[in-house]
């Protein structure tokens, strides 16, 4: 369901001169040189968000013109971003609500914010829904940090206004995050006759051909290295699935966008696994100093013996010898079979309700989190 046209004019929540806010149709509306500038001093770096993955996300992904972005101003500087759409159910319940709009390839839902204006941010953001709720009953806010800047200065904001709020849901997933070198971090993580069964699969895959581990972080052949990835993702389980990129036309061409539009603005790491110059295991980072994104990866399961994809891994550690990187998100499902194996530190996401509109839609709100959560989950 759209925003109503009338959402997008006039900018709302303005408390004091130099600050606006507003909620505009598209991702064209934003400046893409101001856009740029605020992910590159965002107190929280979300690498989906940013231009170069979000357009081509809406281009491809998005349904018509039913998302919007919110926009905040501070002394004529671009503060703040968010995409944001009205759904007319949650969870299968026919319960409207206003939301931050993602799909299945985004991985975190903060919103790109100056450190400075993230509280101004959020204030204004709920001011908006208050006055433009109209069917919704809340505003959802899945995948936020836990520990993270924009998750504390939300927290701040709701409490602050005494306003209804709770966790709905709580998950984990690896991340990388250590002081120690990269063959230290190893030898603590995994069992001395598991990393010797992995020195040997490496020499039992040298057999096979001349073995070669490649980092890039340029541009150089990218067009050939996405369409190797792409048939690579293809060609294992969840191609069978209907689950790999190449399976539908539109997550195929956001792949190829984004990895263009991060490999322009300096945020692509590529890593490759080569048996006689065929790549035989793929993995794509996002850097976004001081953090980090494990976004994709894939591997040939003809050689799953070998264990390719778990040497790549290994390869890259080497994240952990950046000094510009404090921690890397693995962007995995909980309890990943393989990340997890290597990765031991863990990034708590939640999910979050936000009561808006006045005094009798916030009530209801309130009973529905009481039933959805058990009363226990005020952030």
């Amino acid at each position: 369901m759209p925003l109503r046209a009338a959402d997008a004019g006039e900018a709302v929540g303005v408390a004091r001169t130099g600050h606006a806010f507003s909620v505009l149709p598209g991702s064209d509306r934003a400046d893409e040189d101001a856009w740029r500038s605020l992910a590159e001093a965002s107190d929280e770096p979300n690498p989906f968000f940013e231009h170069w993955y979000l357009r081509p996300s809406l281009r491809h992904v998005a349904c018509s013109d039913a998302v919007h972005l919110a926009i905040g101003h501070d002394a004529g500087r671009l503060s703040g971003l968010l995409p944001l759409i009205r759904r007319p159910s949650y969870y299968g319940y026919p319960i409207p609500h206003l939301s931050t709009w993602m799909h299945p390839n985004i991985f975190c839902g903060s919103p790109l914010t100056l450190p400075e204006t993230s509280a101004d941010f959020w204030r204004y953001l709920l001011d908006w829904a208050d006055s433009n709720a109209g069917l919704a009953l809340f505003l959802h806010l899945p995948l936020l940090d836990v520990d993270g800047p924009s998750f504390a200065a939300l927290q701040r904001v709701v409490r602050d206004q005494d306003r209804p709020a709770g966790i709905v849901r709580t998950e984990e997933r690896a991340m990388l995050r250590s002081g120690r070198s990269p063959e230290d971090y190893l030898s603590h993580a995994m069992s001395s006759k598991k990393r010797k069964e992995l020195r040997r699969q490496h020499k039992r895959l040298s057999e096979l051909g001349d073995v070669r581990f490649i980092r890039c972080s340029d541009d150089r052949n990218l067009p050939e290295w996405i369409d190797g990835f792409l048939d690579l993702e293809q060609s294992g389980w969840k191609g069978a699935a209907g689950s790999a990129l190449a399976s539908s036309n539109p997550t195929a061409a956001l792949f190829r966008q984004a990895l263009h539009g991060a490999a322009e603005c300096g945020r692509l790491e590529r890593l490759s696994l080569e048996l006689d110059g065929r790549p035989i295991a793929m993995l794509v980072n996002f850097i976004t100093a001081p953090r980090a994104f494990s976004y994709k990866t894939a591997f040939d399961e003809d050689l799953a013996r070998f264990s390719p994809g778990m040497l790549l891994q290994l390869e890259n550690l080497e994240l952990l010898a950046r000094p510009e990187i404090r921690w890397t998100d693995s962007c995995a499902a909980a309890d990943h079979s393989m990340i997890e194996r290597i990765w031991r530190e863990k990034r708590r996401m939640v999910h979050v309700n936000v009561g808006i509109g006045g005094k009798l839609r916030r009530l209801l709100f309130r009973g529905m989190l009481r039933a959805e959560t058990g009363g226990s989950s005020k952030i």
